[in-house]
């Protein structure tokens, strides 16, 4: 698991190989001082010998201004070793999502995926950091420090022999106690960060319904439970301030009371006990930055779990390793197809599916709520595997393309229409971000857009907010329509992308489609009848299968679904005239 992650250290092993190098070279003149100070004591002021006062005294100084040069470079290399390696781990963890499939994703969540890479990278970098510095540190300081209490008064040693053991034995029983609230609080972090952003994208509904007081009260019994499951993690991680201070300060009394014994006994030199209680501050705090070392660890840990999850993930959809570049034609084929979303013969969402398209076809696709419309084109640009059977593009297996090639050849405008923050000109150039002014300005006419953009004074620099909430439901559509059109594909699937355009401007832009791109293969997935009645073809979906397949014409007289849902809507509209 470590190792995973410290794969993404890459160009900043330097700044973390420096880091532990200076802080050895800090550690050890801070070990020397001490000694120096010993000797001072003895042979200068003692000995009222000004000589070796000034000498060492000079050494001294020498010696505290490096151990302060080293200290400043090694938290200098930690603070660029530590943002390095989280920058590069929020690349790692950020361009695995990419590669996820439909099916990743929802695994974890889009919440889950925020809080990996803001809060649990931060983590992790506070860890990295203080590993990389402290954690080198503490225990050089430790060793160095007893060593020299060993070889001053090997008596006064055993008194940290006795109480290093015991704070061990309180750092273990903290850790094991602690690490699974942790995780249990960072779980409970992607269910706020999904309540807080599914509150902002929804939050005209929750202003229209006035329902401002529920969400609240959702949101802080959330951050309730984060305070206190935090609250039991750090009252039990708090444990271990007091007993390092008690230990710190038990084992300064004792070396105090037993080492002036040992001065009046003429077994210590005043220099010596001197540099004793010095280097027992110095053991101490070492224990203690030990123990910070060590809480952070314990914090982190759930982190690092977390962020190896995402990283570990293996995409559901991979390239084949001879991948085909060229997609012939817009033809389709659903060869006996079945597919469930999570992979359960007894759970299928599509059932023996057989369908042929030609390439250039216009068709249809109806069916209830629930009837898996969407399912079924969305494994035409693969953005999901077959369970069984195969789905050919062209002729050929959708699992044989190159990913990229696949998708470049089918547009496909969700039912979820998204905009990105950035002018007009900038979302549709998603579609090419090399096409000409005149390119992008021929689809808006296709897809009716320049009617509206004409209008706003800036046209295609119109800046749209995040998620498009500044332009109407309707422009937001076919603005994606155009983007789409923009790629020039081969198969164009609409899923139910014209519901918020009025039935005048849906008609029009069916007929820029068979005026415009009469070799592009549509799919059309709809709810209104009139959307589909132009159309060669139309499927009929009902719970997972195809109840007929055939001319709009035909389904009137022959299918009673298509006949339901067309005397409803058509003879239902005239009755209301």
């Amino acid at each position: 698991m470590i190792k995973k992650i410290l794969k993404s250290v890459r160009e900043y092993k330097k700044a973390t190989i420096l880091t532990p190098f200076f802080v050895a070279l800090e550690v050890v003149l801070e070990v020397i001082i001490p000694i120096l100070m010993s000797v001072i004591i003895d042979d200068g002021i003692e000995k009222g010998n000004i000589n070796v006062v000034l000498m060492i005294g000079g050494i001294l100084v020498i010696a505290a201004i490096l151990s302060l040069i080293f200290g400043a470079l090694s938290g200098r290399y930690a603070a660029v070793a530590s943002s390095g390696f989280a920058k590069n781990l929020r690349h790692d963890m950020y361009y695995k999502i990419q590669d996820y499939s439909f099916s990743n994703i929802e695994k974890f969540s889009s919440s889950s995926l925020v809080t990996r890479l803001t809060t649990d990278v931060n983590n992790v970098q506070m860890a990295y950091q203080m590993v990389t510095r402290i954690a080198v540190r503490a225990p050089m300081m430790l060793l160095f420090s007893l060593l020299m209490v060993i070889t001053v008064s090997p008596k006064l040693a055993i008194i940290f022999a006795i109480v290093a053991p015991i704070l061990g034995f309180v750092l273990i029983y903290i850790a094991n106690r602690a690490h699974p609230l942790f995780e249990g609080v960072f779980r409970t972090y992607d269910e706020l960060n999904n309540g807080v952003q599914e509150n902002v994208r929804g939050i005209r509904v929750v202003k229209a319904y006035v329902q401002e007081e529920h969400e609240i009260k959702k949101f802080n019994k959330v951050s309730d439970k984060i305070y206190n499951d935090f609250l039991k993690a750090e009252k039990l991680v708090a444990l271990n301030n007091p007993i390092m201070r008690l230990c710190i300060y038990s084992s300064i009394l004792l070396v105090s009371w037993f080492g002036a014994h040992f001065v009046v006994n003429g077994v210590l030199t005043s220099g010596e006990l001197t540099s004793v209680i010095t280097y027992a501050a110095q053991i101490l705090n070492s224990l203690m930055m030990l123990s910070m070392v060590y809480v952070t660890c314990i914090i982190s840990l759930p982190s690092i779990e977390r962020i190896v999850e995402v990283l570990e993930e293996v995409p559901d959809i991979k390239n084949p390793k001879k991948a085909i570049d060229t997609v012939k034609d817009g033809s389709i084929v659903f060869d006996n197809v079945s597919f469930s979303y999570v992979n359960d013969a007894d759970k299928l969402s599509l059932k023996n599916i057989n369908l042929a398209i030609k390439s250039g076809e216009v068709i249809g696709i109806i069916g209830g709520i629930g009837s898996s419309k969407s399912t079924l084109v969305n494994l035409i640009p693969r953005l999901y595997d077959v369970f069984e059977g195969s789905v050919k593009v062209g002729g050929v297996d959708v699992r044989d393309y190159d990913i990229e090639t696949l998708r470049n050849s089918v547009s496909v405008v969700l039912q979820k229409n998204v905009l990105f923050s950035g002018t007009i000109l900038e979302n549709l150039r998603w579609g090419d971000k090399n096409a000409p002014i005149d390119e992008v300005r021929k689809v808006c006419d296709i897809a009716c857009c320049n009617e509206f953009i004409d209008k706003f004074p800036l046209g295609y620099d119109t800046y749209i907010d995040q998620g498009g909430t500044n332009v109407s439901g309707g422009q937001r559509q076919r603005l994606c329509i155009a983007r789409a059109l923009l790629k020039k594909p081969k198969i164009l699937i609409l899923d139910d992308s014209t519901s918020a355009v009025d039935t005048k401007t849906d008609a029009l832009i069916r007929k820029s489609f068979k005026e415009y791109i009469p070799e592009v293969t549509k799919i059309i997935i709809a709810q209104r009848i009139s959307s589909v009645e132009d159309c060669d073809r139309v499927i009929v979906l009902d719970n997972g299968e195809v109840d007929a397949f055939d001319t709009p014409k035909n389904l009137l007289k022959h299918n009673k679904i298509y006949q339901e849902v067309y005397n409803s809507q058509v003879k239902g509209s005239d009755s209301d005239e």
